[in-house]
């Protein structure tokens, strides 16, 4: 009897395999929270067997994993093939937004495969996985979920609604019963209040960075810290990108960074500026963070929001006190 635990991140599948959860635990990588979403064919690709498609490194989904995670199985299968060979399958899911997004992703991918269904469960945790050391998650005793029809519809529904070229479709899931799975509603939530705020011209967790740096914070590694901690939409590397975009634009609204902004591949002097750079609000920084003045009204605005293409031209917004989309 072989099991397979599917887990919605990298650190989540570590944690998971330490504590011997199943023979085979397997973390999905992708990130569906920044930048532009892969196109269908590349996701399909991602998940197919082996094969000359995957030349380059990065573009099969067993890449990251050890021959030791998987055996005998090895790292050739697809994901359909590798669920076909297990007798158990797991999904295990973080309640963070891109972890709710991976999971409507495997749940929409493994849909039309009623055989795979009918041997797997959903095990959704109220913490992030990766939080706490394997001797802990070891004792979990976390309910399995059937994968009912209702559940898979869902899941569909959510994949399509955030693939979708404006955010109306998600904002409109809100308004439904979304209990079916049990973190999304949160998660959409959370991925909404990311859209430009309707009088800063910020998503919700660029204008925590304002407020962090105005309450005295100035180390950019705290900031992101603190960032993923309170919000938990984006990862260290996704921090940095937003304290760039701040710092690097006509109008910044932060200073302390060198002049100019280092190459992507020159990783020594990344981590010297996120060590040893002390960052403050401009004026202008400070009424943003005031709520005074709008961002956008002061620099280009080009950003990816799921399927959506957020332009000065094009830029939806999301209105915090009455929560409500506002279209452009």
């Amino acid at each position: 009897m072989t099991s397979l635990i599917l887990a919605t991140s990298d650190l989540a599948s570590y944690r998971l395999r330490q504590a011997g959860r199943a023979d085979i635990v397997v973390g999905l990588r992708p990130r569906f929270v920044w930048g532009k979403m892969p196109s269908s064919d590349d996701l399909t690709t991602l998940l197919e067997p082996r094969s000359a498609k995957h030349v380059d490194f990065d573009t099969h989904w067993l890449d990251f994993a050890s021959s030791r995670w998987t055996g005998s199985i090895g790292r050739d299968f697809g994901l359909v093939e590798l669920c076909e060979r297990c007798d158990s399958v797991e999904l295990w899911a973080d309640p963070q937004p891109n972890d709710q997004l991976v999971l409507a992703w495997l749940l929409d991918v493994l849909r039309p495969h009623r055989h795979i269904v009918a041997k797997l469960s959903l095990v959704q945790t109220d913490v992030e996985i990766g939080g706490y050391r394997s001797e802990s998650s070891a004792k979990w005793r976390l309910p399995a979920l059937a994968v009912t029809d209702d559940r898979l519809e869902l899941a569909g529904r959510a994949w399509n609604a955030y693939r979708a070229p404006t955010p109306e479709p998600c904002f409109d899931l809100l308004m439904q019963d979304l209990s079916a799975i049990p973190q999304l509603r949160a998660a959409l939530i959370a991925l909404l209040e990311e859209l430009p705020g309707r009088d800063t011209g910020l998503g919700a967790s660029e204008l925590r960075m304002l407020d962090l740096v105005a309450d005295g914070e100035t180390s950019p590694q705290v900031l992101s810290s603190e960032l993923n901690r309170e919000r938990g939409v984006f990862d260290f590397q996704e921090a940095e990108l937003i304290l760039d975009r701040l710092a690097y634009c006509p109008s910044p609204v932060l200073s302390g960074f060198p002049s100019e902004i280092e190459a992507a591949d020159d990783l020594k002097a990344r981590r010297e500026r996120l060590l040893y750079s002390r960052l403050s609000l401009t004026d202008f920084g400070q009424e943003v963070s005031d709520r005074e003045l709008d961002f956008s009204q002061y620099n280009p605005i080009h950003r990816w929001w799921g399927g959506t293409e957020l332009t000065n031209e094009r830029l939806w917004r999301w209105d915090a006190e009455s929560r409500s989309l506002v279209a452009p």
